[in-house]
C-alpha cells in the first residue's frame, strides 16, 4: 500500500443501532419494532469500507470511543483491510446513530458525534497524503478539519472528493479547494435553489450555490433514478438499476466510495459514475451500512452484458 495510490477518507465512524419496522412512525407515535441490530457505519467508515471492497488501498483517520462501540467498530475496520493506523481512541463515546428502517427500504437516521467531534484539523497529518491519492470527506466531522484536508489533499498533488452530507453551508474557500462535490437532488435543491433536472442545463460557470460561490465539478445521486453531473464543464447522466430494496442507510456512502475507488484506479469520470451507481445499487439490497457495501466479484457480475 506504501507505493500505490490511496483512497484516504477522513471522516466519521459511528456504531449504528437499527431497529426495522413495519412502516416509519408518525411524530409522538410509539410503533412496535421487529428487530434490532448492531451494525458498523458512519459515513467515514461506511465509504472506507466501500472503496476498500472494491479494491482500492484504502487508508482512515478517524476517531472512536473508548467504550464497548469503539472496540467492536475498530476490530471490524481493520478486519476489512483498512489501514487504520489514523484511528484513535478518545475518552468518551463513540459515534451513534439511531436508525429506524421500514419494510419499504425508506430510514430515518438521528446521529450523536461522539468520539467524532474530536476529529480536528490536526488529524490532517494522520493522513500522510501524496501526489495521486483520492481524499474522501463528509460532514459528520468538524467543517474545519474539511477545510484543512482540502487545503493539504491540494497542495500534496492528491484530488479531493467532498460529499456534503449531512448538509451545512461550504464556504467559498472550501468549495475552491474541493475537485468533485457530491450530493443527493435534496442536498443540490438546497445548496443552488435548483432541481436535478436544471444541472444539465446549467451552462459552464453558472453553478453557484446559494451564496454566489461558484461550483465546480458536480455530482447529483438520485437514488432509483440514477445520477445526473457536471464534470469538465460536460453533462453526465446514468440511469437508475432496478433493484430489490431492503435498506437504503449508506447507499450514498457506497456510491462515493465505488467512485473514489474508480478514480484511483485511473477510471474516466463516466466510467466511474457507471460502477459508484451500480455498487450503490447493490449495496440497498441488504440490511445495515458498512457489512451492505459489495465485494468486487459482485459489483463485476452487476455491470456484466446481459
Amino acid at each position: 500500500m506504501a507505493d500505490q495510490a490511496r483512497v484516504v477518507v477522513i471522516g466519521s465512524i459511528n456504531m449504528d443501532v437499527v431497529v426495522t419496522v413495519p412502516r416509519l412512525p408518525l411524530p409522538g407515535e410509539t410503533l412496535a419494532g421487529t428487530s434490532v441490530h448492531h451494525v458498523p457505519g458512519g459515513k467515514g467508515a461506511n465509504q472506507a469500507v466501500a472503496a476498500r471492497r472494491l479494491g482500492a488501498p484504502t487508508a482512515l483517520v478517524g476517531a472512536v470511543g473508548d467504550d464497548a462501540f469503539g472496540r467492536q467498530l475498530a476490530g471490524f475496520l481493520a478486519a476489512e483491510g483498512i489501514d487504520t493506523s489514523g484511528v484513535r481512541t478518545v475518552a468518551g463515546a463513540s459515534g451513534t446513530a439511531l436508525i429506524t428502517v421500514a419494510a419499504d427500504g425508506e430510514n430515518t437516521v438521528v446521529v450523536a458525534a461522539g468520539a467524532n467531534a474530536e476529529v480536528g484539523q490536526q488529524r490532517v497529518a494522520d493522513a500522510r497524503l501524496r501526489a495521486g491519492d483520492v481524499v474522501l470527506l463528509q460532514g459528520e466531522i468538524p467543517a474545519e478539519t474539511n477545510e484543512a484536508a482540502a487545503r493539504a489533499a491540494r497542495a500534496a498533488g492528491a484530488r479531493t472528493v467532498l460529499n456534503l452530507a449531512p448538509l451545512r453551508p461550504p464556504g467559498a474557500a472550501l468549495l475552491a479547494t474541493v475537485d468533485l462535490l457530491v450530493v443527493n437532488e435534496t442536498e443540490f435543491a438546497q445548496l443552488t435553489g435548483r432541481t436535478a433536472d436544471e444541472l444539465a442545463l446549467a451552462r459552464p460557470g453558472e453553478l453557484t450555490s446559494a451564496d454566489g460561490a461558484p461550483l465546480g465539478d458536480l455530482v447529483v445521486t438520485r437514488g432509483a433514478r440514477g445520477v445526473v453531473a457536471r464534470i469538465g464543464g460536460e453533462p453526465v447522466a446514468v440511469p437508475g438499476r432496478r433493484v430489490r430494496v431492503v435498506d437504503t442507510t449508506g447507499a450514498g456512502d457506497c456510491f462515493c466510495g465505488a467512485l473514489a475507488a474508480a478514480l484511483v484506479a485511473g477510471a474516466a469520470p463516466a466510467a466511474a459514475l457507471e460502477r459508484a451507481n451500480a455498487a450503490a445499487a447493490l449495496s440497498v439490497g441488504r440490511l445495515g451500512a458498512g457489512p451492505s457495501m459489495p465485494t468486487v466479484a459482485e459489483l463485476a457480475d452487476a455491470l456484466a452484458p446481459g
